[in-house]
């Protein structure tokens, strides 16, 4: 599959099979995220690869009562509301029961931290539909990055306290097979040619 393949037919994926993907398989992906750019090429992304299943429930366990917890304004955006409301009704997964998630955090203060962050994540998920693997981009830790709870079981998993939770990846193999590769006809993101 060539690049321009790989980014026109990736698709998020959430239905995952439980199956944890070969570790070398883990380890492109990580690599794809390590050589995204980076402001200045400071190269400050960490990445927390989380693939064992007993940290996963108790990871979301905890994200589901702390959203339970959570109050919102009215003008929260509606992807936050739904997580929210999903938790307040219990059995909330928020990262789709996947066999693997990849966080990503980056240095508190450093402008360009979700920048950097967002580059990895981009690369991770091409590279694995390249490789055959589901995978999508999960928003919920990135959201509870002052949570004083979600924060230190995530210095247990690794996080320094001068990180920021930027983002994550979840990722495996497809309950479906092979990753979803329907192209989707762009409505939205206009583009405006000044020659």
């Amino acid at each position: 599959m060539d690049a321009l393949q790989a980014i026109f037919t990736r698709r998020s994926t959430r239905q995952l099979s439980p199956k944890v993907p070969d570790k070398e398989l883990i380890e492109k992906v990580i690599e794809a995220g390590r050589y995204a750019p980076s402001g200045g090429n400071n190269q400050t992304t960490h990445f927390i690869v989380i693939a064992d299943g007993k940290i996963l429930a108790e990871l979301a366990e905890l994200v589901q009562a702390e959203f339970a917890q959570m109050e919102l304004s009215e003008d929260a955006y509606a992807s936050l509301k739904h997580s929210v409301a999903a938790a307040r009704k219990g059995g909330y997964a928020f990262h789709y029961n996947a066999p693997v998630l990849i966080v990503t955090a980056n240095k508190i203060g450093y402008g360009n931290a979700m920048a950097d962050s967002a580059c990895a994540l981009e690369n991770m998920m091409i590279a694995a539909n390249a490789l055959d693997l589901g995978s999508c981009w999960i928003n919920q830790l990135h959201w509870l990055d002052e949570d004083a709870a979600v924060r230190a079981y995530l210095y247990k998993l690794g996080l320094k306290e001068d990180e920021t939770i930027t983002g994550g990846l979840i990722l495996g193999y497809s309950a479906a097979g092979e990753p979803v590769r329907s192209e989707l006809a762009r409505t939205g993101n206009p583009v405006t040619w000044v020659l």
